[in-house]
């Protein structure tokens, strides 16, 4: 009896983490897709006009839980703002609002999360933080300046950092635009194959 309760109860909670997956996966299909309709959108694109016909659609890395990981947050609350190097000459004001401490390949990594310090004081994007980085696709099948994962505020002290849904920067895809660098101390010593890849124009 006891062996089919305990049959039983793991047929239900692999069920119940196999639906919870999918519905993951399912989420970040959709925020790819979105991406790609801003693209494709003459009101949203960040493409010129001569990128805009030439445009055939972003190209991700496969969609894979792995690089969706639940990282230790822990607030750093005297932090000094600094101006992040850019693109540009453009300085924009920064703090590192926190670190996310992972452990992925038997490689542990600490990322530093940082926050705008212009728009910390809007009340729309008060609770939004940024999270620049590099790593060993850099250049090598990712675009070479890093990528970006937008992140809000975590109630407690875990915070979901989902690579699938890493973004490039601005530059990327249009030289006008101005774009933070990761600083050195995100950059991390291995090859995250997840999120979106290099752009190519076609």
């Amino acid at each position: 009896m006891q062996y089919i309760f305990i049959s039983i109860f793991l047929f239900f909670t692999l069920n119940v983490n196999a639906q919870s997956e999918r519905k993951i996966v399912r989420k970040i299909h959709k925020f790819q897709k979105e991406l790609n309709l801003e693209f494709l959108d003459p009101t949203t694109t960040i493409l010129d006009s001569l990128g805009q016909l030439s445009f055939e659609g972003l190209e991700f890395y496969p969609v894979t839980t792995k690089y969706r990981i639940k990282a230790s947050f822990k607030r750093t609350p005297n932090e000094k703002p600094f101006l992040m190097k850019t693109s540009t000459d453009r300085l924009p004001e920064y703090v590192k609002y926190g670190e996310a401490s992972f452990e992925i390949e038997d490689e542990k990594i600490i990322l530093n999360i940082y926050q705008n310090i212009k728009y910390s004081k809007i009340e729309e994007y008060k609770d939004d933080l940024f999270l620049p980085f590099t790593d060993y696709t850099s250049g090598d099948g990712s675009y070479g300046g890093g990528r970006y994962i937008d992140l809000k505020i975590p109630d407690n002290e875990f915070i979901i950092l989902d690579f699938n849904k890493s973004y490039n920067p601005y530059c990327a895809y249009n030289k006008k635009y101005s774009c933070p660098i990761p600083p050195i101390e995100n950059d991390i010593v291995l090859r995250i194959e997840a999120g979106i890849k290099d752009f190519s124009e076609h």
